[in-house]
């Protein structure tokens, strides 16, 4: 008996694609000889499963009025994997070229094999924001305007603790001026981290990535802990 897809298929492939992430019985290691162990039950389970080199890949996408607006090159998991998206073709449709859009899954329904995106158009997909792939130098990038705006953001707690304590009573000032020490030390903490990374060739970033998490997510906690 044939399994009918229901319009929530999609969401389902995503989540079941990113939750595979993350099972050891499909890891491969390059020379060696992988080994799934899985049952006769099993084997059937996943042949009635969704494949989405078979159901995704290269599917044209049509708008409810039965029109083409766009073809799926790609489908993307989110780092958090809380959203999935299909990443759109619609270059060709209107005489201009390539044009790559992100859709969240949830956007697109499938009925009865048919990819369909209600109340789209060709110059709506057209129109939205072009995606591109992020290369390792905008990751770095991002990463490091993410630690200054940590540390911005403790310097500024700094200076807010420091006139608190200016005009606070002796019990208190004792307290605040313990809080300041401590966030100072930790801003100190993160802007060595956060100088060794980009003092660092945009090759070597990832060797100082953990190092900066740490001292930043150690930032915001003394941040939150500190004196409203």
């Amino acid at each position: 008996m044939k399994i009918q897809p229901s319009p929530l298929a999609l969401a389902a492939l995503a989540a079941c694609s990113a939750l595979c992430l993350n099972t050891p019985a499909w890891s491969q290691v390059a020379g060696a000889t992988t080994t799934l162990d899985a049952t006769v039950t099993e084997s059937v389970q996943l042949a009635r499963g969704w494949s989405v080199k078979k159901t995704l890949m290269g599917k044209t996408i049509y708008n409810d009025a039965g029109k083409k607006v766009g073809k799926v090159d790609d489908l993307i998991i989110s780092p958090e994997r809380n959203v999935s998206y299909v990443i759109v073709s619609a270059g060709g449709f209107v005489g201009i070229g390539r044009h790559d859009v992100a859709i969240p899954v949830s956007e697109i329904q499938d009925h009865a094999g048919r990819l369909v995106m209600a109340g789209a158009t060709k110059d709506s997909i057209q129109s939205m924001p072009e995606f591109k792939y992020a290369n390792d130098t905008s990751k770095r990038d991002q990463f490091l305007s993410d630690a200054d705006k940590d540390i911005a953001r403790a310097k500024a707690k700094v200076a807010d603790l420091e006139k608190r304590a200016g005009v606070a009573a002796t019990d208190a000032k004792a307290r605040i001026d313990q809080e300041i020490s401590s966030l100072q030390g930790d801003v100190k903490s993160a802007e060595a981290k956060l100088a060794e990374m980009k003092q660092a060739t945009v090759a070597r970033w990832k060797e100082f990535e953990a190092g900066v998490s740490a001292a930043t997510a150690r930032l915001r906690k003394s941040i939150d802990n500190a004196t409203g």
